[in-house]
């Protein structure tokens, strides 16, 4: 059996550091943590890229930022942004009108071979719905039910 390969997008590692007093924003925070501890567990593996390392730095709360970073510690696996990622990223770009992080995100998952790409923003989710892709993109919460149901 092989490791699911998870790449999170930024508004992941930054979930748990959001207004927690919406249930769904809760669910999503809870299941990020379920996720990066497993991770941790060595049951998973999620993934580090250079597009995520950029996304980061430009957090503007210092404090919000290191926590961030140590969360993003958990994640082992590099991928590196090559033209065939930047390539890939603009292609995505042309099918829908996606924001350009969110298509490197996705190109970055593809070109690993990531088993799925997790985010909360559910109009990135509805925008990759419409793009022949190789990786399901998803909402954590509704990832980690799913895996949960299925073992």
């Amino acid at each position: 059996m092989h490791k699911p390969k998870i790449y999170l997008d930024s508004c992941c590692f930054n979930r748990p550091f959001d207004d927690l007093s919406q249930d769904k924003v809760r669910f999503e925070c809870e299941a990020v943590l379920e996720i990066l501890s497993n991770c941790v567990a060595g049951m998973w593996e999620v993934f580090r890229s250079d597009v995520l390392n950029d996304e980061i730095d430009r957090i503007a709360n210092y404090v919000k930022k290191q926590k961030v970073l140590m969360l993003y510690s958990s994640a082992t696996i590099y991928v590196p942004l090559t033209d065939e990622i930047v390539y890939r990223a603009k292609s995505i770009q042309h099918i829908v009108n996606i924001k350009p992080f969110d298509a490197l995100h996705l190109a970055c998952a593809e070109c690993s071979n990531a088993s799925v790409l997790l985010t909360t923003d559910k109009k990135f989710i509805n925008q990759a719905a419409a793009i022949n892709t190789s990786v399901r993109v998803t909402n954590p919460a509704i990832w980690l039910m799913e895996v949960m149901y299925n073992d």
